[in-house]
């Protein structure tokens, strides 16, 4: 049962919609799935072979349409509402990295692999306005060069990742990463959740 569950999911986004669609979720601050879009990029990549080219487009695009959400978020609430979002400890990391860094050298950590937590320096160039042009055209290039790379691995090493899609040790690996996600995901909605709620005004005794 479980074999057939994970085959099916892991079909399911291993798609072109798929890869689409987790991209833009994987750069939003209510998902969190560690290693999942890059695991999908090359098993579609391997798959597809001759046009493997198209993955990192795709990926790429959905990347930049989650960002683009984060961002405006960023925007919406404000340095100060950022306090409702982040933890101190890495809010102060997030101000800054921000700060002393450009719109070049912020969006340049997406580069830097998971699980390093890069949704939420998006988040916080919004909040504090970076230059929007500059930041998202760097962070496309920045994605794709990941994302291709990743891309010509899979189709250097397809046949070796095809031929163990279906081994027990890659389907156990998968369900107990897709639990993770499961877990940090219900996590993160739940600090969203709690941080957009308003607070309690303070009670005045007579």
């Amino acid at each position: 049962m479980s074999r057939a569950w994970t085959r099916w999911l892991i079909g399911l986004f291993a798609s072109p919609i798929g890869v689409v669609v987790l991209a833009a979720l994987d750069s939003t601050p209510f998902f969190s799935f560690p290693f999942g879009i890059d695991a999908v990029i090359i098993v579609l990549a391997a798959r597809m072979r001759e046009l493997a080219w198209v993955v990192p487009l795709l990926a790429t695009t959905g990347s930049l349409a989650g960002a683009a959400l984060t961002f405006w978020m960023g925007l919406k609430i404000g340095e100060e509402g950022l306090e409702r979002f982040l933890s101190p400890r890495r809010l102060k990391r997030v101000r800054a990295r921000i700060k002393r860094s450009g719109a070049i050298a912020l969006a340049a950590l997406d580069l830097i692999p998971p699980p390093f937590p890069f949704t939420p320096f998006v988040l916080g160039a919004g909040a504090l306005e970076v230059k929007r042009p500059t930041f998202f055209i760097t962070l496309a290039v920045c994605r794709f060069v990941r994302f291709g790379a990743e891309a010509a691995l899979a189709v250097v090493y397809g046949s070796r990742i095809v031929a163990r899609l279906d081994s027990d040790l890659f389907h156990n690996l998968a369900l107990a990463c897709i639990a993770i996600a499961a877990v940090l995901t219900v996590v993160s909605v739940f600090r969203l959740v709690k941080s957009t709620r308003p607070a309690k005004a303070p009670t005045t005794g007579r």
